[in-house]
């Protein structure tokens, strides 16, 4: 798409191009609480061609503030832009903004929240995968969520919608497998609430993964990590035009849910990020104004991010999600996590950031001991970054040098072994070793079970 044959993969913005959204309906949607719903609707995008072995197939999960859109440009938002459908789907706006999409004009065309990490040549290379994203349940970007009509009122759902928990979102997604007759998935990934959701899949549908990419996440919230969601939810709750969650006829609960993403996008960044993005600068004036206004520029900052929050999702669907996070517990119906795993054939990739205070890596390296300790098979790195538990968003290069090799080594396994099973073979040790040893030349630089020191790039 571009000429410039100096630029990374990574920074080739928009290169999958052109994307258009799909969704599908599934009936009778039974929940891990009991409830049902009579039908829910899946929006979902894909990106790449599906092999014909249908074995290159790569689910990826969403954090709490994404949705379907992870790549390229939004089909509606490129025709806004001046695309028709007969420029077809290579295609470039005159005028974007890159990277946080709450960081830019609403009225700018922007790419998916991981458009770095997705299309050809990147980390996951949609001329090598299929890729699959879609909306969470209980979201409300194109999946059914209390925004949501409910067909026996014939009005949003609201509160009347049910708790919906990190498993109803896998299981839902499970079935949009299977409507897309994909069997067995190469791959699941995800970063934060999105590597929640992977790590679920992968216990729950072994049979159906072959690797686990857990990035940025953790296996259950602590006990800081559920307060800081009930400080945001206590924002909304609180706000009198919240209306027992039915505001769908005014303007809802904007103040709170602008707070909500305040407190939320502090435990986001890190005190290096925003010492160096902001110190204690003060916005447009050189003295203090000794008054209660906005005064230093991380406030008009956090501000902004609340507004321009508030534009593009629902409060209700804030509430459920947190807690939905805050249920989180892989090790849930066993007597530990190492128990929880047990048995697993999935092979992990657990990637954390030195600087994320929010889901630090002592939490990541949590998991990896239960895996170690069961026998499954799990790489390990900790990426040294200033940006806090947004690394997972703004460190592609320092991410492309991991994934890219590991999901090469899972083809290849893959084929090998599929081959292997028509012909009857079994690999011998030392095949397996030299299969190892390939995926670490091709730069990974990850040990099963090593954690990776500091300034480590592949």
């Amino acid at each position: 798409m571009h000429d410039d044959s100096t630029r990374q993969p990574w920074e080739d913005v928009g290169s999958i191009g052109v994307v258009p959204e799909r969704a599908l309906t599934l009936k009778d949607v039974t929940l891990v609480s009991g409830r049902t719903l009579a039908e829910a609707k899946i929006a979902y995008e894909t990106y790449g061609g599906l092999s014909e072995a249908r074995d290159n197939a790569i689910l990826l999960f969403h954090a709490l503030s994404g949705d379907a859109h992870a790549a390229g440009w939004r089909e509606k938002d490129a025709l806004t832009a001046g695309w028709k459908p007969e420029d077809g789907p290579d295609w470039v706006p005159s005028v974007a903004e890159f990277g946080d999409p709450d960081a830019a004009p609403a009225s700018r065309i922007k790419p998916g929240w991981w458009d770095p990490f997705v299309g050809p040549g990147k980390a996951f290379d949609t001329n090598r995968y299929f890729i699959i994203c879609a909306n969470v349940l209980g979201g409300c970007l194109g999946t059914t969520g209390p925004s949501s009509i409910d067909p026996e009122t014939g009005k949003p759902y609201g509160l009347s919608f049910p708790v919906v928990t990190i498993e109803d979102m896998v299981d839902v997604q499970a079935r949009l497998l299977d409507e897309l007759g994909i069997d067995r998935l190469l791959a699941v990934v995800g970063g934060s609430m999105g590597g929640m959701q992977a790590l679920a899949f992968a216990r729950r549908y072994p049979d159906r993964v072959a690797t686990c990419l857990a990035i940025a996440t953790t296996w259950r919230l602590t006990a800081q990590a559920i307060a800081f969601n009930e400080v945001g939810r206590t924002a909304i709750l609180g706000d009198p035009a919240f209306n027992g969650g039915d505001y769908y006829d005014g303007e809802g609960p904007l103040q709170g849910l602008a707070v909500a993403r305040m407190i939320g996008h502090i435990t986001y960044l890190s005190d290096e990020s925003m010492r160096k993005k902001f110190g204690r600068r003060l916005r447009d004036r050189k003295n203090l104004a000794f008054d209660f206004v906005t005064e230093f520029e991380v406030e008009s900052y956090l501000a902004y991010q609340g507004k321009r929050f508030t534009e593009r999702f629902d409060a209700n669907s804030y509430l459920y999600m947190t807690k939905a996070m805050d249920y989180f517990d892989l090790s849930r119906k066993a007597d530990s996590l190492p128990e929880a795993l047990a048995g697993t054939p999935v092979r992990y990739l657990v990637m954390s950031f030195s600087s994320d205070w929010l889901f630090p890596t002592y939490q990541s390296q949590a998991l990896v001991d239960a895996l170690k300790s069961v026998g499954a098979e799990v790489s390990f790195v900790e990426i040294p970054s200033p940006y806090g538990h947004d690394a997972f968003l703004l460190e592609p290069e320092a991410q492309y040098g991991f994934i890219r090799p590991f999901l090469a080594w899972a083809m290849e396994e893959r084929r090998a072994s599929e081959k292997r099973r028509a012909g009857g073979q079994a690999w011998t040790s030392g095949q397996r070793r030299a299969g190892e040893e390939r995926q670490t030349d091709a730069g990974s630089r990850v040990r099963k079970g090593e954690r990776a020191g500091k300034g480590a790039r592949a």
